[in-house]
């Protein structure tokens, strides 16, 4: 019998996958810097310039520059404190009384009084209650009212399309204790507090709105909480600021505020379009003491980002662009059936985000572009992106363990492509980590190296199987149009060698070996009987 083969070196079965690359799914890891709009005062930029030893008027000046402090006018403002409501509970631990709306005025005992629309409450000491013109203004007496929580000040009740509406009538420094403290620690430094005090005062008489209710209570104007806000530090602030505000060419000034800029802060221009003298980029070196002075990073989803750009298809990239303050103008997706864009301002608030003062990096790892098990003993590459992002490292973990350990520190080219060429010993598992992030897993099987010893004999087969697998199964196949078909069987012994007691004939034939124990199976290169 004459037999001839062909070149002795390992194959391994072909999936039915493509060779073809495969697209990897990416995650887009952001970071940033700072916290809120970043136009006008940084709170904790201000902290840190008063730790430093400025003053409150240096550090108004150093964020709104070009301006001076002046006074105004004492006055008070209405803030809405509720809306839209069917009942009110109004309460005191003194004696109070209510302005109804045709100028009459009426005692109310002390204690708790409850009403809907009807406007109907006991007063002048009478059990029943009767129904008032509104609106009605409550007026405390030696006690502060109380709507949930106790205001100083006026509360005015009107009733709008059968619902309640209640505002506090107050003074504007009673007004600012509420809020200075609600807007930034009370225990922080005397100056800092001062120039929220003035920030604070001057926003409020900037932004007063028209119609029944001058100043919302939360951040749709800033933070008021009434008396159980107040700190006897901010206190002190307000009282040594009193009348004092932030004047521009005569009028007072917008001063915007919010908590961390993350080094620099940002234009009204650049922000919102619109240029204001006073509102302009400057530098926030003392802003690095705030937790958010950096942030992130966060990983999003193809999906996730993908939705807040309205992404034309699956997200497969994202590109920014800054503008003159450093934060992000412009969000740029790319997805598999064109491009999307969306503002910076936009994607923070889909995304969630503090600032506009972000990046978006990129990170995929792609499954080998050729999908056929790896032979022990040989390589393969990985590739991915990882752009935008640094200290990315590919992980690995074994089919046959639970602990992912590094393989890699991660390259990448001007780009953001790499390769990482790797040499697992049996089915792997590779990732890559960013931080705390990483990444789909990618599967790279490993088969055994198996090889016939040539030349054959007439009534068998031998080879060897690499690394040494005792006991593992061989089968001896034979080709059948586009089918192989097992002729013999026989197991690997203690060295990694094996025997099979087959009759050839002419035909071809291959050994696959199927080891399990963390690889997939293995065969070697067809060998062709061409007599028998």
């Amino acid at each position: 019998m004459l037999a001839a083969a062909t070149a002795a070196s390992a194959r391994v079965e072909k999936s039915s996958a493509r060779k073809a690359a495969r697209a990897a799914t990416p995650i887009f890891v952001v970071s940033g810097h700072g916290w809120g709009h970043g136009v006008g005062m940084s709170q904790y930029g201000a902290y840190g310039y008063a730790k430093h030893g400025l003053g409150y008027r240096a550090i108004l000046a150093h964020y709104y520059p070009g301006t001076t402090i002046g006074s105004a006018p004492v006055r008070r403002v209405r803030v809405l404190l509720a809306q839209g409501r069917a009942k009110l509970t109004l309460s005191s631990t003194a004696a109070f009384h209510v302005v109804d709306g045709g100028g009459k005025q009426h005692d109310l005992d002390a204690g708790t009084v409850t009403f809907d629309s009807q406007l109907r409450l006991a007063v002048d000491g009478a059990g029943k209650p009767k129904a008032l013109t509104g609106p009605l203004t409550f007026t405390p007496g030696t006690a502060p009212l109380k709507l949930g929580r106790p205001y100083r000040g006026q509360i005015q009740v009107s009733v709008s399309s059968g619902k309640l509406q209640a505002i506090d009538v107050v003074g504007l420094e009673p007004y600012l204790q509420g809020v200075v403290p609600s807007e930034m620690p009370h225990t922080w430094t005397a100056e800092a507090l001062k120039a929220q005090a003035v920030a604070a005062r001057s926003y409020a008489l900037s932004h007063l709105r028209p119609g029944a209710f001058d100043l919302y209570p939360d951040t749709r104007s800033q933070v008021y909480r009434g008396i159980a806000g107040e700190q006897p530090e901010s206190n002190a602030a307000v009282q040594a600021t009193a009348g004092q505000v932030v004047l521009y060419a005569g009028h007072v000034a917008k001063t915007f505020f919010f908590s961390t800029s993350g080094g620099r802060t940002a234009s009204a221009a650049d922000q919102w379009g619109q240029t204001i003298p006073y509102l302009v980029s400057v530098p926030d070196p003392y802003d690095s003491i705030s937790p958010y002075h950096d942030w992130g990073p966060f990983a999003f989803s193809a999906a996730k980002l993908g939705k807040a750009l309205h992404a034309q298809g699956r997200l497969l990239d994202v590109q920014t662009t800054s503008n003159s303050s450093g934060r992000v103008a412009t969000v740029t997706g790319t997805g598999a059936q064109g491009t999307s864009s969306a503002t910076g301002s936009a994607v923070r608030a889909a995304l969630g985000l503090r600032s506009t003062w972000f990046t978006v990096g990129v990170a995929a790892l792609s499954p080998p572009a050729d999908s056929a098990p790896v032979v022990y003993g040989s390589r393969t590459t990985l590739s991915g992106i990882a752009r935008g992002i640094s200290g990315a490292t590919l992980e690995l973990r074994p089919t046959t363990g639970r602990t992912w350990s590094s393989a890699a520190r991660v390259k990448a080219a001007a780009d953001g492509t790499f390769g990482v060429t790797v040499k697992p010993t049996l089915t792997t598992w590779y990732r890559l980590t960013v931080g705390s992030l990483h990444t789909a897993q990618v599967r790279v099987p490993v088969a055994p190296l198996v090889r016939f010893s040539l030349p054959p004999a007439q009534t068998s087969l031998r080879g060897i199987v690499r690394p040494v697998l005792p006991q593992a199964l061989v089968q001896i196949q034979r080709q059948a149009g586009t089918v192989w078909r097992s002729v013999a069987r026989t197991r690997v012994d203690s060295s990694g060698s094996f025997n099979a007691v087959v009759q050839l004939h002419k035909g071809t034939y291959r050994g696959r070996v199927t080891p399990g124990r963390g690889f997939v199976p293995g065969t070697t290169r067809p060998l062709e009987v061409v007599t028998g």
